[in-house]
């Protein structure tokens, strides 16, 4: 499941990690089920953590001079 994550856009992943939210509060899953899809949710938050992580990267510009600049 850890290759099918990778593949997910950042939307899709903040939408699969609402729906997890969801199910455990309505709290029609047992103690085993709700730490489980809390194990896969903090590695989708991993995962989407190092998804902007690159996003923000990408949005550098390297100047002329060799200085990096925020995109605008």
């Amino acid at each position: 499941m850890a290759e099918e994550n990778k593949t997910k856009t950042v939307e899709e992943t903040f939408a699969a990690l609402d729906e997890m939210a969801e199910k455990l509060e309505s709290g029609d899953v047992s103690l085993e089920e709700s730490f489980s899809i809390y194990q896969e949710g903090m590695r989708l938050l991993k995962d989407v953590s190092e998804a902007i992580d690159g996003i923000e990267k990408q949005m550098l510009l390297l100047s002329d001079s060799g200085e990096t600049e925020e995109f605008s």
